[in-house]
C-alpha cells in the first residue's frame, strides 16, 4: 500500500493529475483543483496518498494533508460517493469548510459542487453529519433553530447569485456567515453580506 510520494512532477494535466517521478518511477496522481493549481512542472512535491484498488485499476489520490486524505476517505465510505465526487468535494471546501457546511446544514454549500444536486446534497448532510461526528447544533437562548437558520443562510445565498456575485466570493462570505453567531435572521446576515463582499471589492 502507497501511503505518500516524495519525488519531482514531471507532468500535470487538468484531466489526469500529476505524474510524480520517484527515483526513477513515474506515479500518476489524482489531485484536487486546488492542489493541481500549486504544482508546478520541476517542483519537489509531498503527498500523502489513498491507494485505491478496484478489480480492474489501481488508482492513486494525492493529498496535501493528513486531514485532507482522512476526508476523502470518509467521503468515499458514503453511499453513493465515488472517488471522483469526493475529489470534486475536495476541490470546491477544504476539510474544515466541509465540516462548516455539515454543521450548519448547509444545502446550498453543497450543491456548489459540481455534480451534487439538491437530493443528493440533502442526503448527504445526514449522512455525513454521522461520519464526521459533528453534533447536532442545539439552539441557544434567543437563537434562530438550526432549520430556520439553514433556511436563511440558503436565501442569503440566492440572493447574492441573483446580484451578480461569483460563486467564490459567494463561498467565502458564506463561509464567514456560518461560523457566526446564530441570532440573525436571513435579511440581516444578507446585508451584512453585501458589507462584506463591498469591502473586498474595493
Amino acid at each position: 500500500m502507497i501511503a505518500s510520494l516524495r519525488g519531482e512532477v514531471i507532468e500535470r494535466d487538468p484531466e489526469t493529475g500529476v505524474v510524480v517521478e520517484v527515483h526513477g518511477v513515474g506515479y500518476r496522481v489524482q489531485v484536487t483543483t486546488r492542489t493541481l493549481a500549486q504544482m508546478t512542472v520541476g517542483a519537489t512535491v509531498f503527498v500523502h496518498t489513498h491507494h485505491h484498488i478496484r478489480e480492474d485499476a489501481q488508482v492513486l489520490f494525492g493529498f496535501v494533508s493528513r486531514s485532507e486524505r482522512a476526508a476523502f476517505g470518509v467521503l468515499i465510505a458514503t453511499h453513493g460517493i465515488g472517488p471522483s465526487l469526493a475529489l470534486a468535494v475536495l476541490s470546491t471546501y477544504t476539510p474544515a469548510e466541509l465540516s462548516d457546511v455539515v454543521a450548519s446544514g448547509d444545502l446550498g454549500g453543497l450543491t456548489m459542487v459540481p455534480g451534487v444536486g439538491k437530493k443528493t446534497a440533502e442526503r448527504l448532510l445526514v449522512e455525513l453529519r454521522n461520519r464526521l461526528s459533528i453534533p447536532a447544533l442545539d439552539p441557544v437562548d434567543g437563537a434562530v433553530p438550526e432549520h430556520s437558520r439553514t433556511s436563511a443562510l440558503s436565501d442569503v445565498r440566492e440572493a447574492l447569485s441573483g446580484l451578480g456575485y461569483g460563486s467564490e466570493e459567494i463561498k467565502d462570505v458564506m463561509r464567514d456567515l456560518a461560523g457566526s453567531d446564530q441570532t440573525r435572521d436571513a435579511a440581516t446576515m444578507l446585508r451584512e453580506a453585501l458589507t462584506m463582499l463591498g469591502s473586498r471589492r474595493a
